[in-house]
C-alpha cells in the first residue's frame, strides 16, 4: 500500500489494545525481538511448519553459516507488525508469523529488528539487513535498489457497523451517505474521486467528513454520525476483528476489489546483493500458499482477501 496512508491505520496505542483480542505468534521461542523460530520447525497460525532441506541448501552460504536472516521492520504498524505489550520488545503480526513460516520452511531464523521506515531500504544497501517484512509497497523505484517477493495486494477498504445494515457492498452503494475518512489520506482522494462515478450514476454524492485521526473516524461510525470509515483495507479487516471482540464493525468485501480500491503489491524486500536468498524466499512462500498456510496466517488478522495466489517478483508495473 502507498506509504502516505500507512499512518492512517490503528495508532500504536489502539494497536495494543487492540492485540489484547487476539492471541500472539504461536511459537514461543526466544529471541531479541520476539521469539523467533528455531531453525527446523515453527507453529505459526496454528500450522506446523518444518524444514525443506532442498531450499536450506539453496541458500546463500553466509546465511547457511549464520542460520539467520536478519529482517528490519517498522513497528507498529497493526495488523502486519505490533509488539505484543505496550513498552516490550516481544513482536506479533502478519509479517512477523509469515516471516516466521518462511524461515521454519527454510531452516533458518527470521530475525525481526524495528528500524525506521524511512531507513529500512537504505540499511538493506548498507548490509545492515538481508531483508525487510514491513507492508512495503513494491514499486519501480525501489526495485532499483532492491527485489521484492509480493505476498499481498492491499488497497483501500469500506469499514461498516456489524451488520452491514445499509447493505453496502461497493464504493457507489456510499452515494448520497455520509462518510468518514481520516483527512490528509489515499482514501480521501479515493472518496473525491468516486464523487463523479456518483453524479454519472445519477446519485447525490457522498457527504464525506474528515478526522484527524481514523480512530475518530470509527467513533463517528460507533455513534452513527456516518455509515462507513473509509481506511486502508488490512486496517479496516483488523479493526473488524478485534473491535469488542469482533462485535462492533464489519468489513465491506467487494468481489471486484479483492484487496482494496486502488490496490498495489506489498512485497518481502531483499538486498540485490542476495539472488539466492530472493529465489528461495519466493520458493518458500510459494509452498506456503500452495499449503494453505499463508492463507491461515492472514485469516488470522482478518485479511485473508488481501493474499495473492502466486508468490511473484517485482511485480509491480509503475
Amino acid at each position: 500500500m502507498p506509504h502516505s496512508s500507512r499512518r492512517a491505520m490503528l495508532s500504536a496505542a489502539t494497536a495494543v489494545a487492540a492485540l489484547m483480542a487476539v492471541s500472539a505468534c504461536d511459537d514461543g521461542s526466544g529471541s531479541d525481538t520476539g521469539g523467533a523460530a528455531s531453525p527446523g520447525a515453527a507453529k505459526v497460525a496454528g500450522v506446523t511448519v518444518k524444514k525443506d532441506q532442498a531450499l536450506h541448501d539453496a541458500l546463500p552460504a553466509g546465511i547457511k553459516k549464520s542460520g539467520t536472516v536478519r529482517v528490519a521492520t517498522d513497528v507498529p504498524y497493526a495488523p502486519f507488525e505490533m509488539f505484543v505489550s505496550e513498552g516490550g520488545k516481544e513482536l506479533t503480526g502478519l509479517d512477523y508469523d509469515l516471516g516466521q513460516a518462511i524461515g521454519a520452511k527454510l531452516g533458518v531464523r527470521f530475525a525481526f529488528t524495528p528500524q525506521k521506515f524511512d531507513g529500512i531500504v537504505p540499511a538493506l544497501q548498507a548490509g545492515k539487513f538481508d531483508a525487510a517484512m514491513s507492508a512495503i509497497t513494491d514499486n519501480k523505484d525501489r526495485q532499483k535498489v532492491v527485489d521484492f517477493i509480493d505476498y499481498s495486494q492491499s488497497g483501500s477498504g469500506v469499514l461498516v457497523a456489524k451488520g452491514n445494515p445499509k447493505k453496502i457492498t461497493t464504493l457507489t452503494d456510499l452515494c448520497g451517505s455520509p462518510v468518514a475518512v481520516q483527512a490528509a489520506t489515499n482514501q480521501l482522494k479515493l472518496l473525491t474521486a468516486t464523487q463523479a462515478d456518483c453524479t454519472a450514476a445519477g446519485k447525490p454524492k457522498i457527504a464525506v467528513s474528515t478526522y484527524p485521526k481514523d480512530s475518530d473516524a470509527q467513533l463517528a461510525l460507533r455513534s452513527g454520525k456516518v455509515v462507513a470509515d473509509v481506511l486502508t483495507k488490512p486496517a479496516a479487516g483488523w479493526t473488524a476483528k478485534t473491535a469488542d471482540g469482533g462485535k462492533a464493525f464489519e468489513l465491506v468485501e467487494d468481489p471486484k476489489a479483492p484487496g482494496g480500491y486502488n490496490a498495489s503489491p506489498n512485497g518481502i524486500a531483499v538486498s540485490k546483493k542476495l539472488p539466492e536468498l530472493t529465489a528461495a524466499v519466493q520458493k518458500a512462500l510459494q509452498a506456503l500458499i500452495d499449503d494453505g498456510t499463508a492463507t491461515k496466517i492472514f485469516d488470522k488478522y482478518g485479511v485473508a482477501s488481501i493474499a495473492v495466489k502466486e508468490a511473484t517478483r517485482n511485480a509491480a508495473v509503475d
